[in-house]
């Protein structure tokens, strides 16, 4: 069997000399075509470390600690049309994983316009795995299209051909003159995907769809993750059945507290604060990991708090938009507010507590930090003091130079159980007053 020859050395040949391939057409950026682009190197990436793909293939390095099963994410070549004018993405047990083309400045002003982002993509398996497409917008700034669901529906079906709006990656305010990761495919827990044929087109036909980025904070929409779709919706039914229980009981959940995972942790984490402060209000937690503003929103729309008449109703999540997409503050605090209208619709005799969201990262200057104080910034103003009052407990968690502690929240973020006991005592006066008649 012949050995492969590096990418390198194959960047000098002409795109007409490969079977299978043509010279990229006038008006075109490829980005992959047999070959990187020259300027570009591949390479396999987990969640900190990355390879360079210079041969047949290139697996990333696990994290230090990483189990032997874990965090396997790896690129090879392989072949579409000819025997080496493709590459395939494999992963397994992996939080994120990535294919990555990346190096030299690129210039992709010219197909914002009316451009497209075109490329072929072989869906082997994805039964257990995500999908994202990342193009970069300038420095420190990447934008990604979910594609878990259409790439699933590919699965087993050969090639296809996917093309994209560029209008798709695009954010008012973004630099696209200096990109140096034009493209990359994003991944998460297991799964195997090829790409041929990548590349930037001045014009085109889109053949799939994405959100808008100026609406999708306040759109309703399930959580549909690769790491969510076993649990969510079965949770989401479970808490209609909880509430359904307590009615049929005879019981009023006088509390009711909304969030993400930081909420859905009182089950964990928190449980023994929860039982000593909450349990006598039958209070229930309707808290789901990963969820971002429009996947609360899917949820009261889809019955969640139906039925129910508690006194307080306690908010807070936004730490996933900025997490998962780095969504503008003014995007986020709009899909809060969505959620406070939509609460004060269904429970209009509900007093609503509004929570700041969260501290995270280790130091104020952390970039998710900031983003969520930026919307914490936001928020006070849509508190009337009579159905919505707002409380920023963050001063509870951080010192005062700022830092948050590993003691109180362990992957700074999350709180553990003294996390929850500071997150109970700084609330208490709060609810308190609005537990009152």
């Amino acid at each position: 069997m012949r050995s492969l020859p590096l990418f390198a050395a194959l960047a000098a040949l002409s795109a007409c000399s490969v079977p299978g391939t043509q010279a990229p057409a006038a008006g075109e950026l490829a980005i992959f075509s047999a070959r990187p682009h020259p300027a570009l190197h591949v390479a396999a990436a987990n969640s900190e470390r990355q390879q360079v793909l210079n041969g047949a293939s290139a697996a990333a390095p696990k994290p230090p600690g990483a189990n032997a099963q874990d965090n396997n994410v790896a690129v090879r070549v392989s072949g579409k049309d000819g025997a080496d004018d493709a590459l395939t993405l494999q992963w397994s047990n992996a939080w994120y994983a990535s294919m990555r083309f990346e190096g030299a400045p690129q210039d992709l002003r010219p197909y914002i316009p009316s451009g497209v982002l075109a490329f072929d993509l072989n869906v082997k398996d994805l039964s257990k795995g995500g999908l994202a497409i990342k193009v970069g917008c300038g420095k420190d700034c990447e934008r990604q299209v979910p594609y878990m669901l259409p790439a699933r529906a590919m699965e087993g079906q050969g090639w296809r051909r996917v093309v994209l709006s560029m209008s798709c990656f695009v954010h008012e305010g973004d630099d696209f003159s200096a990109v140096t990761q034009p493209f990359a495919l994003q991944a998460g827990g297991a799964g195997e995907v090829s790409v041929a044929n990548v590349g930037f087109q001045a014009s085109g036909t889109p053949n799939a769809s994405c959100p808008d980025y100026k609406t999708v904070s306040v759109t309703p929409d399930m959580l549909n993750e690769s790491w969510s779709l076993d649990w969510w919706r079965p949770r989401h039914e479970k808490k209609l059945e909880e509430a359904r229980a307590l009615k049929a009981a005879g019981k009023n959940s006088e509390v009711v507290f909304i969030g993400d995972s930081i909420t859905q942790g009182w089950e964990k984490e928190g449980a023994p604060v929860w039982s000593r402060h909450y349990q006598k209000y039958n209070a229930l937690n309707l808290g789901f990991g990963g969820d971002r503003t429009e996947n609360v929103l899917w949820r009261l729309l889809h019955g969640e708090v139906d039925g129910l008449d508690p006194k307080v109703a306690v908010l807070m999540f936004g730490t996933n938009n900025t997490g998962h997409r780095y969504e503008d503050p003014a995007l986020i605090a709009a899909g809060i507010k969505r959620n406070i209208d939509e609460l004060q619709r269904r429970l209009p005799n509900t007093k609503i507590l509004l929570l700041a969201i969260f501290p995270r990262d280790a130091t104020a200057d952390g970039p998710a930090r900031r983003n969520n104080e930026r919307v914490n910034a936001i928020l006070p103003s849509f508190a009337d003091q009579r159905k919505v009052h707002f409380v920023n407990l963050n001063a509870a968690f951080v010192g005062a130079d700022g830092v948050l502690s590993k003691d109180i929240m362990p992957d700074l973020l999350h709180p553990n159980e003294k996390g929850y006991e500071l997150w109970a005592k700084a609330m208490e006066p709060e609810l308190q007053k609005l537990l009152k008649p």
